[in-house]
């Protein structure tokens, strides 16, 4: 784990891979960090360029004060740009799906393309996840005991163990902030301008941000592509992570092949 220098102050980094293909960047969730990718910076590090980064207040990024998605998106462009990035496939899961919504709104020349994993555009019930949040964000270990049994399928106890200890350790704040930038998020406008290749995935078992939701992306988004993974909850990337990049292999495949 590292962090870099960027525009918009020190922002948590990790890198894995190198080579001629486009990189891709991974965005977490609102209860996670950098660290929840890591099948995914092994597996395609192997034959790419592939980071992850943390949003202002979390992990090994400075503070945000008064931080919004936009403010994220900014910040993830501002890394990009101190890693000489000019252009990434983009991937994001939950919040990090919105934040890929929003990086694209502010610059879609620097998004080969999206994949959008148990996330949305609006959430029907967002205001009152987020009031519950931010009710239980005074213990986010308590909160984060109580959640993993939605959050993953998985009962691998190194697994849920690590879920649960990533998300203790977030700043109660940055936590609100977070809450606030994913649960409240109205980017339908945002998500049917988008003109680059998508892919939604979404845990055939997510309860948090159910299928439903993903197809309303696929429906608003000109000629994306949806990918449902069984056996598989809101962290599908760590519930099923080889399909989970299968999914994005495939499709990646077809981007670069053209």
């Amino acid at each position: 784990m590292a962090s870099i220098e960027t525009a918009r102050g020190r922002i948590g980094s990790v890198e894995t891979g190198s080579g001629d293909e486009t990189p891709i960047i991974f965005l977490h969730g609102v209860g996670s960090d950098k660290s929840v990718w890591r099948p995914q910076l092994e597996h395609f590090g192997k034959g790419r360029r592939t980071l992850a980064f943390d949003y202002p207040g979390y992990g090994e990024s400075d503070v945000g004060l008064n931080a919004t998605r936009d403010g994220f998106a900014a910040a993830m462009l501002a890394a990009m740009d101190a890693l000489g990035i000019g252009k990434a496939h983009v991937c994001g899961l939950s919040l990090g799906g919105v934040i890929a919504i929003a990086m694209h709104s502010a610059a879609p020349d620097r998004c080969a393309s999206l994949v959008l994993a148990d996330s949305f555009a609006v959430h029907p019930q967002g205001q009152a996840i987020y009031d519950r949040s931010i009710a239980a964000s005074h213990d986010i270990r308590a909160l984060a005991e109580a959640r993993v049994g939605a959050l993953l399928v998985s009962e691998d106890p190194a697994i849920r163990s690590e879920v649960v200890e990533t998300m203790a350790a977030i700043d109660p704040e940055a936590y609100r902030v977070g809450a606030r930038a994913v649960w409240l998020a109205d980017q339908r406008e945002r998500a049917a301008a988008i003109r680059v290749p998508t892919l939604v995935i979404c845990g055939e078992e997510d309860a948090i941000t159910p299928p439903s939701l993903s197809e309303e992306l696929v429906s608003l988004i000109r000629d994306s592509k949806l990918s449902i993974i069984p056996g598989a909850s809101h962290l599908a990337n760590l519930d099923r992570p080889d399909e989970f990049n299968a999914a994005i292999d495939g499709f990646l495949a077809t981007l670069e092949s053209a």
